[in-house]
C-alpha cells in the first residue's frame, strides 16, 4: 500500500536528516548563515519537524501538535541532541499516522488547502515528501560549506 511505502521513505529521509545534523563537526555551525544563505541547517531542521508534525501529525493523525512556524526560523542554538530527539519523535508520529491510513484515505481531499488549492491527501503527502527532500539537500550543501 502506498501509505506504507511513503512511511518507509519518510523514515529513511528523516534518518538521513539525523545523519546530516550529526555530521556537523562543530555544533555552532548548525546555526551559521553567511552571505545570501538566510536559513541555517538548524532552522531548516526545525522547519521540517514543524511542517511534518503539523500537516501529517496534527492534521491527519490528530496528535494535537500546535505549530509555531515563526519559531522554526527565529529559534537559535537549540542543542543538537534536542534536534535529534525531535526528529525521532517525528518519525514515530509519521509511522503511526501513516500506518493507520487506509488506501481509500489517500484519495480523500486533504483537510487543509495547499497554496489556496484543494488537493487529495495522496498529492499532499507527495508534496510534503518533496519539501522534505528539498530542504534535506539544502542542509547537505550547507554542511559541506560550513
Amino acid at each position: 500500500m502506498l501509505n506504507l511505502s511513503l512511511s518507509e521513505i519518510y523514515e529513511r529521509n528523516l534518518l538521513q536528516l539525523k545523519y546530516e545534523i550529526n555530521l556537523y563537526a562543530n555544533e555552532s555551525a548548525l546555526w551559521s548563515v553567511r552571505g545570501q544563505v538566510s536559513n541555517s541547517a538548524g532552522n531548516l531542521c526545525l522547519h521540517l519537524i514543524g511542517n511534518l508534525n503539523h500537516f501529517i501529525g496534527a492534521t491527519l493523525g490528530n496528535t494535537g501538535y500546535v505549530r509555531h512556524r515563526e519559531n522554526e526560523f527565529t529559534s537559535k542554538n537549540v542543542p543538537r541532541e534536542n534536534l535529534l530527539a525531535e526528529i525521532d519523535k517525528t518519525i514515530e508520529v509519521l509511522k503511526t499516522t501513516l500506518s493507520q491510513m487506509k488506501e481509500e484515505d489517500l484519495a480523500k481531499e486533504f483537510p487543509l488547502l495547499k497554496h489556496d488549492k484543494r488537493v487529495s491527501t495522496e498529492e499532499m503527502l507527495l508534496h510534503l515528501l518533496a519539501h522534505l527532500n528539498y530542504h534535506l539537500g539544502q542542509i547537505n550543501y550547507h554542511r559541506r560549506l560550513a
